[in-house]
């Protein structure tokens, strides 16, 4: 029974419903080479599953270079995976090729990091966001693409008047609402938002967070989304899935994560969120990690945290831990649901000397 509970805790979707985007160990590794030989592989991603439910939304968190941009890369297409599957619908992308791909392509769309190079400044935000409907014909006639523009622009709080300005005349949250016009205007089913509000300013993000949030309700949309910022991956997220290194390290409900982290790496993000009242009664300590993060060309063998996590032992070293549901989990029938990849998945704060916590604790 707990043997079943770990292989299905990546594929819980949540709600219930079939998932409309399955991954399963996904890996894309980039060759280096040094000199005329070829060298050790970047391991970018390196065996990620999740699922994505109809209507859901899945935020993936960790720091820069853990894979989270490459991931989203992955899921549109603009990267070709070294091996695993992609499943939409429950069929695989990843072997398509063709007009069978860009049929498929049409309901996975992007929302970029940078509204500043994400949109062409020679062309007009109309032309921008009615760009896809040249790409795909099929989806708009011609003569209904300008009203289909000017409707987008004004679902995104924008007036449609502004169709015929360039870029360049918006500022950085107007532009990113012409990035997500232009990402709904084929009617997608998913979207990948890559760190979508990290570029603007603080006033502006929150703008931006409700927008798509409204979005997600109105067109039923289904998210993942990417993200530095812990807080607003808890306000627009039901799953969260934290990845370290290329790989998912922990992966839950919103609630699970946030109130109930099993792996350090996850205890150590959450304590460096900020909160209004640091010194509340209950407030966890401030976890803070030594060292680097490895070179992902070269990992450590075993667990990837290991040369960071207080609670490292000989074990972690030699043994890679599945994503599976700790036992602490199991022995009260926790939710199958929350995975976490560690050999010791316990309570917030065990550590074993490697791990200090600011407040002296």
């Amino acid at each position: 029974m707990a043997k079943a509970r770990a292989e299905n805790a990546y594929a819980e979707t949540g709600n219930g419903d079939e998932p409309v985007l399955q991954v399963r160990h996904l890996i894309k590794h980039y060759p280096v080479t040094e000199g005329f030989r070829r060298g050790a592989a970047v391991k970018a991603v390196d065996g990620v599953s999740f699922d994505l439910a109809r209507g859901g939304t899945l935020g993936v968190v960790g720091e820069s270079g853990c894979g989270k941009s490459t991931l989203a890369r992955l899921l549109v297409g603009l990267e070709r995976p070294t091996s695993g599957a992609i499943l939409y619908r429950g069929e695989d992308v990843t072997r398509l090729t063709g007009r069978a791909l860009k049929a498929v392509r049409r309901n996975i769309q992007m929302v970029f990091q940078d509204p500043y190079t994400s949109l062409n400044p020679r062309m007009t935000v109309g032309d921008i966001i009615g760009e896809p409907y040249a790409i795909h014909p099929e989806v708009a006639p011609k003569g209904d693409r300008r009203r289909r523009v000017r409707e987008l622009l004004d679902v995104v709080g924008l007036d449609p008047a502004y169709a015929n300005r360039y870029p360049h005349q918006f500022s950085g949250g107007q532009r990113q609402r012409v990035g997500i016009a232009r990402s709904l205007a084929l009617r997608p089913e998913i979207v990948i938002a890559d760190e979508p509000v990290s570029a603007l300013d603080v006033s502006v993000q929150a703008q931006v967070v409700n927008l798509l949030e409204r979005l997600r309700d109105a067109f039923d949309l289904s998210y993942l989304f990417i993200a530095h910022d812990l807080s607003v991956v808890r306000h627009v997220s039901d799953r969260v899935a934290v990845m370290y290194l290329g790989r998912v390290v922990e992966i839950g409900t919103d609630e699970e994560i946030y109130e109930h982290p099993t792996h350090p790496y996850t205890q150590a993000l959450l304590s460096a969120v900020p909160v209004p009242d640091p010194e509340a009664p209950g407030r966890r300590g401030r976890l803070v990690l030594h060292g680097d993060v490895p070179s992902p060309a070269h990992p450590p063998s075993g667990c990837r945290f290991r040369t960071r996590c207080w609670k490292a032992r000989e074990r972690c070293a030699e043994e890679t831990p599945a994503l599976a549901v700790p036992a602490a989990f199991r022995e009260v029938g926790g939710p199958a649901a929350h995975a976490s990849a560690c050999h010791y998945a316990a309570e917030w704060g065990e550590r074993a000397g490697r791990g200090d916590r600011a407040d002296g604790g």
